[in-house]
């Protein structure tokens, strides 16, 4: 099918969509579910939500604060030099969708004024309807937008590719990388591109991370030695550089905020923290949670209420611990809570892949979230431990439960 015709079989499936009649043809489910998201959320279809700029200060701070102004030169060494023979722009956001970085061809640089993309522009799905940057964050995976897929009328002359970048650190979405240009140039490997370069990006952030874990060993061994005793030194994410007088550790899950003082964590128990240059050194003061009763966390409150962040927080005898959660394990906790008597490992894998047979993956990711809540998750089934209080927060809505989720059974929650 030729690019015209394409575009006007797309103008009328979301015009029929939009009016509530039958449509001449199915939207891809991606753009689906996401003209029905922006429509629960109000999006004027013709003219969106724009709510104008940020202030050049705060663009700044953004950029810098962003772990994504260090694999800059990757994006654009992968991807303006095509964008502009090609007459497109690339565009890198923050994870709530804040444009902070714009390249590319000068002449749609200047059309992409004309609707707003630019540095300092909101490109949420809330504010701008679907979108590959909103629709990206919002899922979590690459997707390409062409033409009337856009949500908002004015966007029907664009195409665009963008796919999310996550810390390889904490699996935090720090944003997304997008090309965009006119309609008319679509070119269907944009997305294999852009996914690509993305990649590369992480590979680097990836790197970099390993290095400076490298840094943090030299700096943490001679105080580790110094202190005697029980102590880990770990990274700002929690990932360990040197142990003493403790068993093995990859990493130790951290709360979302942590600071000089004492801290309970769940691997550990009640530790003294101290101050390391980009990093922690934990001190535990007694036993673990697994082996202190008056330890064990007694209510744990699940919040799924936002489309881009899951938070757990798990509050015990010692004081609270707060984290975010990695999409996979926020799908397995809103299971386990939906199903207090618990779920055997092929009833889960029926749940997260429609694949019964898929155990050794649920095993595996079981392993990482119980070391992550220790005391809250018990097994044989997989449940919330016996006298653990657990509290759900879910959208007013249930078709945004989760958004990201490919999941059957969060699929079939959010259908109600």
């Amino acid at each position: 099918m030729d690019t015209r015709r394409a575009t006007r079989l797309l103008s009328g499936v979301r015009a029929a969509t939009l009016e509530g009649r039958r449509p001449p043809g199915a939207p891809r489910p991606v753009i689906e579910e996401s003209w029905d998201r922006v429509r629960r959320w109000g999006v004027d279809p013709e003219r969106g939500r724009h709510t104008g700029f940020l202030p050049l200060e705060e663009v700044e701070r953004r950029r810098q604060s962003s772990p994504l102004r260090t694999v800059l030169p990757v994006l654009r060494e992968g991807l303006v030099p095509i964008s502009d023979a090609a007459r497109h722009i690339m565009v890198v956001t923050d994870a709530e969708g804040w444009v902070l970085w714009r390249d590319g061809n000068a002449a749609v640089r200047r059309q992409a004024d004309g609707i707003g993309f630019d540095r300092g522009a909101g490109w949420a799905e809330e504010t701008m309807g679907t979108n590959a940057v909103g629709t990206a964050l919002v899922t979590r995976s690459p997707v390409r937008v062409h033409s009337a897929e856009h949500f908002v009328r004015s966007h029907h002359a664009w195409t665009c590719a963008a796919a999310p970048l996550h810390d390889p650190r904490d699996g935090r979405l720090l944003g997304a990388v997008d090309v965009s240009g006119p309609a008319a140039g679509a070119h269907p490997a944009m997305l294999a591109l852009v996914t690509a370069v993305a990649r590369l990006a992480e590979g680097e952030l990836r790197e970099r991370h390993r290095a400076a874990v490298e840094r943090l060993r030299a700096v943490a061994a001679p105080v580790l030695c110094r202190v005697g005793g029980r102590a880990v030194a770990v990274d700002r994410a929690g990932w360990t550089a040197a142990v003493q007088g403790l068993p093995p550790m990859s990493r130790v899950a951290l709360p979302a905020s942590l600071g000089p003082g004492r801290a309970w964590l769940p691997a550990l128990g009640t530790c003294a923290v101290e101050p390391l240059p980009d990093g922690w050194l934990l001190r535990p003061e007694g036993p673990s949670a697994d082996a202190d009763p008056a330890a064990a966390p007694g209510r744990v409150v699940l919040d799924l209420r936002s489309a881009r962040t899951a938070t757990v927080t798990v509050s015990g005898g010692v004081g609270d611990w707060s984290q975010h959660l990695s999409p996979r394990h926020a799908e397995i906790l809103y299971l386990l809570a939906r199903h207090p008597s618990g779920r055997t490992a092929g009833q889960l894998a029926a749940d997260l892949f429609g694949d019964p047979s898929r155990t050794v993956t649920v095993r595996a990711e079981m392993s990482r979230v119980r070391r992550t809540l220790a005391g809250v998750l018990a097994h044989r089934p997989y449940r919330f431990a016996e006298g653990v209080e657990v509290d759900l927060l879910l959208p007013a809505d249930p078709g945004d439960l989760l958004p990201h989720s490919t999941a059957p059974a969060v699929r079939r929650a959010r259908r109600g």
